[in-house]
């Protein structure tokens, strides 16, 4: 039988560790195909490019024997995915993993998150699809610990799929051993509170610098946040529909059509 053909990417771009772990653990469930873009694009959200040219190549970043095909993207996570899609992959894949990002996509950074958009953008594609990020910044993270609940998750989703207009959103806490286990979620509710340091080039021109923390609002045994701080590894169903349906009703009583 045709082994399932994975699709890699991440927003850390093709020499990321991240996603070299990533690759290693997919080429043991299928063949992989990794197209990612050629330098960070952390924080871009779903941005694709639409006012410059892209520029693709195929690349070797692991020269060992058996290494899966790469190709590098000048553009957005959400551009390689539709570069693949459209380009490079001779058939649809049977599932696109982004990541592992360098840092948490929990709560509110799913919004901003290229790893997550990556991810969605496979999945607004009909193929089912999974962003995975661990809670850890350092360009030196350790990714061991989280490669068994990785691998698991994925086999999962090649073996009974993804529900339709939904993709997963992983997150791994940082951890020396193996995380606890893994528990289906929420997203909590949280936000940054956000400041803009002002500074001053050698030039003399005034330029900032966004800093700020994130605020958890959200006291709930339920959620990304909460199973992250217990040491499990956190699966949150995320829809790109973003219609409110609860909300329609209540709209729909505004005074709209009167004239």
């Amino acid at each position: 039988m045709e082994k399932p053909l994975i699709l890699v990417t991440n927003d850390d771009g093709i020499t990321a560790p991240g996603l070299r772990a990533l690759i290693r653990t997919m080429k043991e469930l299928g063949d992989v195909v990794v197209v990612a873009p050629d330098s960070p694009q952390s924080g871009m959200g779903h941005a694709i490019t639409v006012d410059s040219t892209l520029f693709s190549k195929q690349v070797v970043v692991d020269h060992k024997e058996g290494a899966p095909s790469e190709y590098s993207c000048s553009g957005t996570p959400a551009d390689c995915v539709k570069l693949a899609l459209r380009v490079i992959l001779d058939r649809t894949p049977d599932i696109c993993v982004s990541g592992i990002n360098h840092g948490s996509n929990s709560s509110i950074n799913v919004i901003y998150s290229g790893t997550m958009s990556a991810a969605i953008e496979a999945g607004i594609e009909g193929i089912p699809a999974i962003g995975f990020s661990l809670c850890d910044y350092s360009w030196d993270a350790n990714f061991e610990p989280a490669l068994e609940s990785v691998k698991k998750i994925v086999s999962e989703a090649l073996t009974n799929g993804i529900p339709k207009g939904t993709v997963l959103n992983v997150n791994i806490p940082k951890t020396k051993n193996r995380p606890k286990g893994i528990k289906i979620c929420r997203q909590a509710r949280g936000n940054w509170k956000e400041k803009f340091d002002k500074r001053t080039s050698p030039s003399g021109k005034d330029y900032y610098w966004l800093t700020g923390e994130f605020e958890l609002l959200d006291k709930g045994e339920d959620t990304d946040e909460w199973a992250l701080a217990q040491g499990y590894v956190s699966v949150v169903p995320t829809q790109f529909d973003l219609t409110a349906h609860h909300a329609i009703q209540q709209v729909n009583n505004w005074n709209l059509n009167e004239q």
